[in-house]
């Protein structure tokens, strides 16, 4: 079992708390975007409260602990890493619930080359717990608006895992899947579950477009977020998401190990 002092040691180590790789620069620019409500940043949430920048700073600086100084303009950023262990707790909480219940789950990433070995334990335990882990829509096209114009991904599942892929053959053997922001995936994979009369997820587990687009939709969602993704704790403070993790969602994926560990033991889930 990982202690909580053990984790927060790492957390520091690792760079997912305390000083972390994400910028200041980054991280106010995603405020100004998110307040002029650029769908880019707004991941699929449609905010109920009028926000600007100086709120979302506040209110970052209250759910990450980066710094609440206006001042600071540029350099690092922090994370405290007891919002992070608090929100793992919170995160692992939801997850045992979910368990206990054995409610349909759905699990997406937008961050694969990080994250997908996290989700995929989740997964796995969530399934042998009893969870009926949903794959709805898979092989669908989905068109996303990039930095490049719009193009075209397939959904796809990785052991129960949601994530996008360009279109293809894979290059130098099969990659884990694309970086994405979008909510367009998680929305195709409702609408399918729906259409095909199968059951609707009760609990979606993830990052980016997939927790704010269920939550936008009204489905419990629960995910990890860093400093520069305010969207998902913009939803957690109006209640569309139940919970947002901090912390550093770009460090080496065997990092998240001790993550997955501590979460599924909170969670009753360790096997």
């Amino acid at each position: 079992m990982l202690s909580t002092g053990a984790l927060r040691a790492h957390l520091l180590a690792a760079g997912l708390a305390g000083t972390v790789a994400t910028s200041r620069e980054e991280n106010l620019r995603s405020y100004r975007l998110f307040a002029a409500r650029d769908p880019r940043v707004l991941l699929g949430l449609d905010p109920v409260w009028g926000w600007d920048e100086a709120d979302l700073l506040r209110l970052m600086a209250d759910k990450c602990g980066v710094s609440g100084d206006p001042s600071h303009r540029s350099g690092a950023d922090v994370i405290d890493p007891e919002r992070t262990l608090r929100g793992l707790d919170a995160f692992a909480a939801r997850l045992g619930a979910a368990a206990a219940q054995r409610v349909p789950v759905l699990l997406g990433t937008g961050h694969p080359h990080r994250l997908l070995g996290f989700y995929v334990a989740l997964a796995d335990a969530l399934s042998a717990a009893g969870c009926l882990v949903l794959t709805p829509a898979q092989g669908r096209c989905v068109d996303i608006t990039t930095r490049f114009g719009v193009r075209t991904y397939l959904l796809d599942y990785v052991r129960g895992v949601a994530l996008v892929r360009e279109p293809g053959p894979s290059r130098g053997g099969r990659e884990p899947g694309a970086h994405s922001h979008s909510p367009l995936p998680v929305r195709a994979a409702l609408e399918s579950a729906a259409d095909g009369g199968g059951p609707l997820p009760e609990l979606v587990v993830g990052d980016h477009g997939w927790v704010c687009g269920a939550g936008q939709l009204g489905i419990e969602a629960i995910g990890l977020a860093d400093t520069d993704d305010p969207a998902l704790f913009v939803g957690e403070a109006e209640g569309q998401v139940s919970v947002a993790v901090p912390l550093d969602d770009g460090v080496r994926s065997d990092y998240y190990r001790p993550l997955t560990r501590y979460v599924l033991n909170r969670a009753c889930l360790s096997r």
